[in-house]
């Protein structure tokens, strides 16, 4: 069986589940505390991260890295498109919200919210919250400048940066922190997005503690 050791809030875990829900592969999912460093985790993966997916006897880890795998090995649906260019800007979106978006936005919002209570790591830093709040706005904006030109974020196909985008953004969503009238190009890529059958499992989520709001996984908002 295909063993997936994961968090529920993580956006990079979230990513992975997805491209595996989108493809039909069956998985196992593992809760793993994984900042409590347990020796078996840490065998599997020494940067003692999650996501970490046992797939074939192999065990893999790093969000990026599964899901290109995943989409060589298991190419229906296609992920990342066939073309060069569609690929890079496929790509560079992934980065931008794995990297750019997860430092200004997800950290500070849902690691001072959510995280820090749960590893018992402190309180939330009141400026961190701030900074994040103010951060989303513009992220918001340029995603809804894309749309604005595109049916997706890279393309007129949905692809990885779709569900990268939409993994962070579900993190935030489940403890409020979307503002979805901000942006109605957004707001609708998202309704979009999170009624595809691969999105039930997320929607279905629930951390001890963290009740999502009514509209959380309400297809309609």
């Amino acid at each position: 069986m295909n063993r997936l050791y994961h968090m529920p809030l993580s956006p990079f875990c979230r990513k992975v589940r997805l491209v595996l829900a989108e493809k039909r592969i069956e998985v196992e999912l593992v809760e793993e505390r994984y900042w409590e460093r347990d020796a078996d985790f840490m065998r599997r993966n020494p940067a003692g991260k999650v996501p970490v997916l046992r797939m074939d006897g192999r065990t893999m880890a790093e969000s990026q890295a599964i899901c290109e795998f995943l989409d060589e090995v298991y190419p229906e649906p296609k992920l990342l498109p066939g073309g060069p260019v569609e690929r890079c800007e496929a790509r560079r979106l992934v980065c931008w919200f794995d990297d750019k978006f997860h430092h200004e936005v997800t950290s500070k919002l849902l690691y001072e919210r959510v995280n820090k209570k749960v590893t018992k790591s402190g309180y939330p830093d009141s400026r961190n919250v701030k900074a994040g709040a103010a951060a989303i706005k513009f992220h918001i904006d340029y995603m809804g400048w894309l749309l604005d030109q595109r049916r997706w974020l890279a393309g007129d196909v949905m692809t990885l940066a779709d569900f990268a985008a939409a993994a962070h953004l579900s993190c935030l969503d489940y403890i409020s922190d979307v503002d979805w009238n901000r942006n109605a190009a957004v707001k609708d890529w998202y309704a979009k997005i999170k009624s595809r059958p691969a999105f039930r499992n997320i929607l279905a989520d629930q951390v001890p503690g963290f009740p999502p709001p009514r509209h959380y996984a309400n297809l309609d908002f």
